[in-house]
């Protein structure tokens, strides 16, 4: 299990190793862990999933390190870690270590072999409310995209965005009608939720997308309308997985932006209200 030459993984901090890098992955390690017990290993930035929180957050140890048998070249370690926000998500790491792995001097490799919420799957809880009864589609290509599976990825993303299309215009709308836009526009976009074809759908809104909601100028349906088109045409697993991950990206800001622009709205109605009632009764 050992790496040769130039194949050898580059040095890294364990603690960005367990935060960042998917099962399978390798590091070599000087000094990887100072210490067995809960309050010497390092504190990690993951992602909790809880109401609570729904976003990165501080993790702590919640014991030290577990051994799980091996041999004398190999050992099997599990690291149990507990958010220290909401204190409910745990998360844990499923390692298979060289030994000598507490304060060591020397390089040795640890290989994280598994970890527990899988990695990649935490989602927003606003981009699972659009994905409404597709959810766990949805949650599978983001499993699917974090394992490096582009085709996977790709195919569940796009089912997910063609057949929830009308449940984000209808997102879409909601910002419109708060902030103003004529008849016509509204009109519009309840056509575009109607309509079966999802080409079809985006071709009719193209210009109704209200200004909040476009990113650096540009209407976010057209820009996944051709995302998921180019993804139809043959590409390779590799382009598959870079058009997933861009899909993603584009309809998770999409969503912020729509939660951004309700909220502004709702605060902005609150203020107007508290100031109109003011000046009548005085």
């Amino acid at each position: 299990m050992s790496t040769e030459g130039n194949s050898q993984p580059e040095a890294l901090t364990i603690s960005s190793f367990l935060e960042s890098r998917a099962p399978g992955s390798k590091g070599i390690f000087k000094n990887a862990f100072a210490g067995s017990n809960a309050a010497e290993l390092p504190a990690l930035r993951l992602l909790c999933s809880s109401e609570e929180c729904d976003g990165t957050r501080v993790f702590r140890a919640e014991q030290g390190i577990m051994g799980a048998g091996g041999d004398s070249n190999w050992v099997r370690l599990v690291l149990a870690y507990r958010c220290r926000s909401c204190e409910k998500e745990q998360k844990l790491f499923f390692l298979l270590s060289q030994p000598n792995y507490v304060g060591n001097h020397n390089p040795i490799e640890i290989i994280k072999v598994a970890e527990w919420p899988v990695f990649g799957s935490w989602v927003p809880s606003r981009l699972l409310k659009i994905a409404g009864p597709d959810r766990d589609m949805f949650l599978k290509g983001k499993r699917a995209e974090g394992q490096g599976l582009g085709i996977g990825a790709f195919g569940y993303y796009r089912r997910v965005v063609e057949r929830q299309k009308g449940r984000i215009i209808e997102q879409i709308k909601k910002v419109a009608t708060r902030t103003g836009a004529q008849q016509e526009v509204l009109d519009l976009l309840d056509a575009a939720r109607k309509e079966t074809q999802f080409s079809k759908a985006i071709d009719l809104v193209k210009d109704a997308i209200p200004d909040q909601l476009r990113l650096k100028g540009h209407n976010p349906l057209t820009l996944l309308h051709d995302a998921l088109s180019r993804g139809l045409h043959n590409e390779s697993d590799e382009d598959c997985l870079q058009i997933a991950h861009d899909i993603r990206i584009m309809l998770t800001e999409l969503v912020n932006r729509i939660d951004q622009a309700l909220a502004d709205q709702s605060e902005l109605d609150s203020a107007l209200s508290r100031l109109v009632n003011s000046s009548t009764s005085s």
